[in-house]
């Protein structure tokens, strides 16, 4: 069993990474101490080929994995080649669930009507990517997301920050995306041909 608790993230999902890398096990079992890790465990684990599920553990989750030679191996996305000649592929970063400083009430209405105009970047917006409070946009009752919703339904990957969602203490109200970590996080900065912070 690999014992992540006590690593902050993106740790547990890079330890799984570099165990899997070293060992190529047909099962392995993971123990976190969040459920945010214990998502971006399972997540990572299907894209590399394995069906995982989680138990609770007392305060801890257990994230039990089993190799299914059905599942695709998806190539991760530092090892995608982007050429110039390529589709572009747009990253946006939202770090807050406002747009600019002043008024809070006016910055909420600004990111709402933000996030309705991406649309018409079409097939260009890759992937959008909520951090801090940014993160409250993709949960239940957010103003903002019945824009994300129809982004999603676009084809727009959405990634949410899980050790956000825990900070605010609003992991089980997210409704749009998958939540996230920092590799991911990284590694679609790194992928992307142009990133557009908010």
């Amino acid at each position: 069993m690999l014992d992540c608790r006590g690593l902050a993230c993106p740790q547990p999902v890079i330890k799984t990474k570099e165990f899997l890398e070293a060992q190529a096990p047909q099962a392995l079992e993971v123990l976190v101490d969040n459920q945010a890790a214990s998502q971006n465990v399972i997540r990572f684990l299907g894209s590399q080929g394995y069906r995982a599920a989680v138990q609770a553990k007392g305060a801890d989750f257990l994230v039990s994995a089993q190799r299914d030679q059905s599942l695709p191996v998806q190539e991760p996305p530092e090892a995608a080649q982007m050429s110039c000649a390529g589709p572009e592929r747009i990253l946006v970063l939202v770090r807050s669930d406002t747009l600019g400083r002043g008024d809070d009430t006016l910055g909420a209405g600004l990111m709402k009507n933000f996030l309705l105009t991406l649309k018409e970047m079409g097939p260009a917006l890759w992937r959008l990517v909520f951090v801090n409070s940014g993160v409250k946009l993709c949960t239940q009752g957010s103003q903002s997301l019945p824009a994300l919703m129809e982004l999603q339904a676009a084809g727009a990957s959405i990634l949410v920050c899980g050790t956000c969602l825990n900070h605010f203490g609003l992991l089980e109200q997210k409704e749009a995306g998958e939540t996230t970590n920092m590799l991911d996080i990284v590694t679609s900065m790194q992928a992307a041909s142009k990133v557009i912070t908010v």
